[in-house]
């Protein structure tokens, strides 16, 4: 069963990025899932639908909803500036500091301590939840990672570690309340998504930035992760619940 999970997994990953193969299901009910064997319920559909072709089923029909990656690049494209998407962003610029942004250690280390707090939080919640009970040791949890990173700026540059800032500590409040009941978890699983895979992606690069801007090189552990495998693994178990919600 874990083999074909995965196999069908990795049949999609490969062709993410061509739509005419790319498939996902659409849950009869509107209720979130509770198991991976709740799929069995639901009905294929193509993910790049046009919004005007109503979902069907072999008995019912569901109202109908444009294709999300639409409605996710008109959310994006109203948070992008002109300088940063010229044909399509929308957002006002901010006016240009008269000098140059310079990040230090100091600053470094508070965004890994900030980091840490939230990694915290989401690990509690998935540990402590028994319906994301599929997301526990997965191999891409943070924090005895950026444990070591934050010891290791602190002994290497003579730094004394700060305490959680104002955004870190407000970020983590409100997920520690975020869910209240079964009905919560697919808003928890939007920050959960966005935050592990920003570091993922992303973040890895603006990682080697300040590895050669402020480490000699050298790179931090909150950044290696153990292999392609488990990403896709916990990729596909998000897409899972992503689209049957």
């Amino acid at each position: 069963m874990k083999m074909r999970v995965f196999v069908a997994f990795f049949l999609t990953a490969t062709n993410s990025f061509v739509p005419s193969t790319i498939y996902t299901r659409q849950c009869i009910t509107s209720r979130p899932i509770q198991s991976i064997q709740s799929i069995n319920q639901c009905s294929s559909k193509p993910l790049f639908m046009s919004s005007t072709e109503a979902v069907s089923t072999e008995s019912t029909t569901t109202t109908e909803f444009p294709p999300i990656l639409e409605e996710l690049r008109d959310v994006a494209m109203k948070l992008h500036t002109r300088e940063q998407s010229p044909r399509e962003g929308k957002a006002e610029a901010p006016a240009k500091p008269k000098e140059p942004y310079v990040p230090t250690h100091a600053n470094y280390l508070q965004f890994l301590v900030d980091s840490d707090a939230v990694y915290k939080v989401l690990e509690d919640i998935v540990n402590n939840n028994d319906e994301l009970s599929m997301f526990r040791n997965t191999g891409i949890e943070r924090t005895q990672q950026l444990e070591k990173d934050i010891d290791w700026m602190c002994t290497t540059y003579d730094l004394q570690r700060p305490d959680v800032g104002h955004a870190g500590s407000m970020y983590a409040k409100e997920l520690k309340v975020m869910i209240k009941s079964s009905d919560d978890i697919p808003e928890f699983m939007c920050h959960y998504y966005n935050y592990y895979f920003a570091h993922l992606a992303g973040g890895r690069m603006i990682g080697k930035q300040m590895s050669k801007l402020l480490l000699d090189g050298e790179t931090l552990e909150f950044y290696k992760v153990s292999g392609v495998v488990v990403i896709l693994l916990i990729s596909f178990n998000l897409h899972t619940y992503n689209i049957i919600y």
